[in-house]
């Protein structure tokens, strides 16, 4: 039996599909993605938090799910929307359907809607908020649960995805190393249990959790760091408590501004002038400290094909990126200097410090699956390390 599903949007466009996930009603931002994979990456990914995400690749689901591939403890997106759900699962590493880890984790799903009208709409428009259920809601509530919702500008959504706990990553080194490639026929072991070495761990450094990808402690690991993981509410005390060389700033949601506590305490950091290096939601935050403004995108910047370029060299990268505000150019005070642009949009993409060991990029260099053009960017904060001790 095929059960109907519902996407409300503020602007009373409704569409109706067919539900998959689970039987669930959710609010959210509604926002599209343009990656052609890595579809459980972004369920996962914490910086979704409050999110209903329209994937613009047409057929969703076919490489189904596995307990490797996620970024974070749990899926953090309030609903699901795509043009074509897949009927088969057909990959080797494949250990459930989408459908049925939509269903694990109580997230409702909408798929045979028209998922480009959509992306159309909210490139005019820009996001807006929405409703989405499963579940026997006619049009008006959909629509009036949509209109009513408050939105992300001024909530902290970052005490929602926090782990809650100061942890050690990977202790065992069990899960950080990368794949090791291998050719021919005739292995002596399992191609899937085949890893690259890792160095030693010797570089410490303390990782705030604003909402960080597994992926992002992953590639600090095989750069030879040893990671302590705080929560988003660690003071600076608490954080020198551990000696550490370096801070890390993570991703993480909603609006920068909304998460004061971070800023006064990145603000104390950057006095006390120890090497810092801040991804997304962490470059934010750190223009935030130092007195710049943050604003909210029309659409944000969400997909695996985003154009970079380091305007100090010329290099170009093609990056991941999930964000739905940029801070304010106008507003940078004159200690940080912007060195890369977005070439869609011309909006700050990376700030380095004239004077402390701290810089920033807006993106992602960690991109799982990809791209991996700024993945340099992890040794690039070791070597900043190194140089000033």
């Amino acid at each position: 039996m095929i059960k109907k599903a519902i996407l409300a949007l503020e602007d009373g466009s409704i569409f109706k599909g067919i539900a998959f996930g689970a039987e669930a009603s959710a609010c959210g931002e509604v926002c599209f993605n343009t990656s052609m994979t890595g579809y459980q990456e972004i369920l996962t990914d914490p910086s979704y938090k409050a999110q209903i995400v329209v994937m613009t690749y047409p057929q969703i689901g076919n490489y189904g799910v596995n307990q490797f591939d996620v970024e974070s403890w749990k899926p953090h997106v309030s609903g699901f929307a795509i043009r074509e759900l897949s009927p088969i699962t057909s990959n080797w590493r494949a250990e459930q359907s989408l459908d049925e880890y939509l269903k694990y984790h109580k997230i409702p799903g909408i798929w045979g809607i028209d998922t480009r009208a959509i992306t159309k709409k909210l490139r005019v428009s820009g996001a807006m908020k929405g409703f989405i259920s499963t579940q026997d809601i006619s049009e008006a509530q959909a629509l009036k649960e949509a209109q009513n919702w408050n939105g992300l500008i001024g909530v902290d959504y970052v005490k929602d995805v926090t782990f809650g706990k100061t942890f050690e990553w990977d202790p065992n080194n069990s899960i950080s190393p990368d794949f090791k490639l291998v050719k021919g026929k005739n292995l002596d072991s399992d191609p899937r249990l085949l890893r690259e070495p890792l160095p030693p761990a010797e570089i410490p450094i303390v990782a705030y959790d604003f909402g960080i990808k597994y992926n992002i402690l992953r590639r600090l690991r095989q750069e030879g760091f040893k990671i302590t993981v705080v929560p988003a509410y660690t003071s600076p005390e608490e954080v020198l408590a551990f000696k550490p060389a370096g801070v890390f700033l993570s991703n993480g949601p909603g609006d920068p501004s909304a998460v004061v506590y971070a800023i006064k305490s990145v603000r104390k950091l950057v006095n006390i002038g120890i090497p810092i290096f801040g991804i997304c939601l962490g470059h934010q935050i750190i223009a935030l400290a130092l007195g710049a403004k943050t604003f909210k995108l029309k659409f944000g910047h969400r997909g695996a094909n985003q154009p970079v370029q380091n305007i100090e060299t010329g290099k170009i990268e093609i990056t991941s990126q999930n964000h739905g505000f940029a801070v304010d150019p106008n507003s940078l005070p004159p200690e940080l200097v912007i060195n890369r642009i977005n070439l869609n949009d011309k909006t700050v993409e990376g700030l380095r410090h004239k004077n402390k060991p701290l810089f920033s990029v807006q993106y992602h260099p960690e991109a799982s699956p990809g791209p991996h053009d700024s993945t340099f960017l992890f040794k690039e904060f070791k070597n900043l390390i190194l140089s000033k001790n």
